[in-house]
C-alpha cells in the first residue's frame, strides 16, 4: 500500500478497507486535526480531540454524522456562524429522522424517550432470553463442528434479541429475518463500492412494522412491551406522534444490530486465531468483560462520526471555520498512544479499555451499548461453554500467518464480512 497518505482517498478507495490504522497513525503523527484533500474533511485521529468535539454540541452539529461529504449540505454554509442554515436545511438530509442525526433539544426528547424503552428492568428480561437464544443458535452448527459464525450466528443472535427487547411477537420474527438478513455488499451508508446508494429500505419495512403494532396497542392496550413502547412519553408528559415512537424503534433496531455483530464477529476471530487468550478466558471467565473492552477498543465496529461546526473553533490548535465537516474517527482515537500504551495489541486486562471511544462519548454515547456489552458476554459464555477449542478455519480464510479476511465496504463500518470458524464441541456435548 502507498504510503504517500495524500494520494489515498479514504472515502473511496478500497485499499483502506482491510486496514485503516496505518493511515489513522500517519494522521496522527503528523496532526491530531488534519485536512485530507479529497472531500475537504477534517480529520480527527487524537482521542482528547475527539472527546473534545462529542462534547461539545453547543459548537457541533449532528445533522451530517452518518452522512458526512456524501451527499453534503444542501446549500453553502457561509458566515461565521451557520446555525441558522443548519435548522433551515437538515430535514433535506439523509437519516435526518434518526436520533444520531438530531441535535438538542429535539434530541434529548427523543433519546429520553428511547431509555423509557431500554430500562434496567426490560434489560434484565432481554438478557434471559439472551442465555436461551445463544443455546438455539449454537444448537444449529456445533454438532456438525463448524460454521459461518456471521451468518449463522451473530446477525440471527443480534436481530432476534432487539426484536425480544422491543417485545416483536414470536409469531412474527420470521417475517423480521427474511425481511432484514440481507447478505452485507455495497447499498450501505459509508459504502467505498460502485453503484452506492443510500438505501432507506430495512427503515421503511421497520417503520412499515411499528407503525401497526404502535397505532394497534394505542387503541388496543395489552400488558405487553409493545403497549410500554405505544404509550411511552416524553418527558414533559406530551404523547409523541406515531411516527416519533417508530424513529426511536426503528434506530435502535437498525443501529444495534449492525455494531453487535461487527463486535461478536471481532472477538470470536481474536479468539480463533490465539489459542494461548482462549486458553485463559476459558480458565478465567472474569475476563470476559474486559475483554469485550478490548475488542472494541482495538476494532471499533463504527470507525467515525461526523460534525458539522457551526461556528469557528479551534481544536487542537488547528483553527476551523464555521460550516466544517470533522470526521471523528474512533478507530483512531481507540489506538492514540498518548492514551493507551502498545495501542495495535489487545491486552486482557488492560487497566483502561473502557476508556475507547466506541459507543460515542457525550449525549450521543450509543443508548445500546448495555445491550451489545450483555450480548457479547453472553454469548462468549455459551461458546467457551459448549466447546473445547474453537479454531479460524485455514479452508477458507488460509493458514495462520497469512489469514485472508474480507471487511465490509465502507468508510464507516469496520467489520468482517465472514467468520469460518471450526469447533471441538465440549465431551459433555459428545
Amino acid at each position: 500500500m502507498t504510503t504517500d497518505f495524500d494520494a489515498v482517498d479514504f472515502f473511496r478507495d478500497q485499499d483502506l478497507v482491510a486496514d485503516p490504522y496505518p493511515y489513522f497513525d500517519a494522521l496522527r503523527a503528523e496532526c491530531p486535526v488534519r485536512r485530507e484533500p479529497h472531500h475537504d474533511v477534517v480529520m480527527v485521529t487524537g482521542y482528547d480531540e475527539a472527546v473534545e468535539i462529542y462534547n461539545d454540541t453547543e459548537r457541533f452539529s449532528s445533522c451530517t454524522s452518518v452522512t458526512g461529504p456524501f451527499p453534503g449540505f444542501p446549500v453553502p454554509l457561509e458566515g461565521d456562524d451557520v446555525s441558522e442554515l443548519i435548522e433551515q436545511h437538515r430535514d433535506e438530509l439523509p437519516m435526518s429522522d434518526q436520533l444520531p442525526t438530531m441535535d438538542p433539544p429535539a434530541h434529548t426528547a427523543h433519546r429520553a424517550l428511547l431509555m423509557r424503552l431500554i430500562t434496567p428492568k426490560r434489560l434484565k428480561e432481554n438478557e434471559a432470553f439472551m442465555w436461551e437464544l445463544a443455546d438455539q443458535r449454537i444448537d444449529t452448527f456445533l454438532a456438525r463442528g463448524e460454521c459461518e459464525f456471521i451468518k449463522d450466528y451473530a446477525q440471527p443472535f443480534a436481530m432476534l434479541v432487539v426484536a425480544d427487547l422491543l417485545g416483536v411477537p414470536i409469531e412474527d420474527r420470521q417475517g423480521f429475518t427474511d425481511a432484514l438478513l440481507q447478505p452485507h455488499g455495497t447499498g450501505s451508508i459509508g459504502g467505498t463500492g460502485e453503484g452506492e446508494q443510500l438505501t432507506h429500505t430495512p427503515l421503511e419495512y421497520l417503520y412499515q412494522q411499528f407503525t401497526a403494532y404502535v397505532e394497534d396497542r394505542r387503541a388496543n392496550p395489552r400488558t405487553d412491551v409493545l403497549t410500554g413502547l405505544a404509550t411511552a412519553t416524553f418527558p414533559d408528559g406530551s404523547t409523541p406522534e406515531v411516527i416519533d415512537v417508530v424513529r426511536v424503534a426503528a434506530n435502535l433496531f437498525a443501529a444495534g444490530q449492525e455494531t453487535t455483530v461487527r463486535l461478536l464477529s471481532t472477538a470470536l476471530k481474536f479468539l480463533g486465531e490465539d489459542p494461548e487468550l482462549q486458553a485463559r478466558l476459558r480458565e478465567d471467565r472474569s475476563l470476559i468483560p474486559n475483554f469485550v473492552e478490548e475488542c472494541l477498543r482495538i476494532e471499533s465496529p463504527v470507525k467515525g462520526d461526523f460534525r458539522l461546526s457551526r461556528l469557528p473553533v479551534t481544536v487542537g490548535g488547528v483553527d476551523l471555520p464555521a460550516g466544517t465537516t470533522v470526521m471523528v474517527l474512533n478507530g483512531a482515537a481507540n489506538r492514540d498512544p498518548e492514551h493507551f500504551d502498545d495501542p495495535g495489541a489487545l491486552l486482557v486486562e488492560r487497566p483502561n479499555a473502557r476508556q475507547h471511544l466506541s459507543f460515542g462519548r457525550g449525549i450521543h454515547t450509543c443508548p445500546g451499548a448495555p445491550l451489545a456489552r450483555a450480548e457479547a458476554r453472553v454469548s462468549l459464555e455459551r461458546l467457551l461453554d459448549r466447546t473445547s477449542d474453537i479454531r479460524v478455519s485455514d479452508e477458507h480464510h488460509g493458514p495462520a500467518g497469512a489469514r485472508r479476511y474480507r471487511y465490509v465496504p465502507t468508510f464507516i463500518l469496520r467489520g468482517l464480512t465472514r467468520l469460518h470458524l471450526e469447533l471441538t464441541p465440549a465431551e459433555a456435548e459428545g
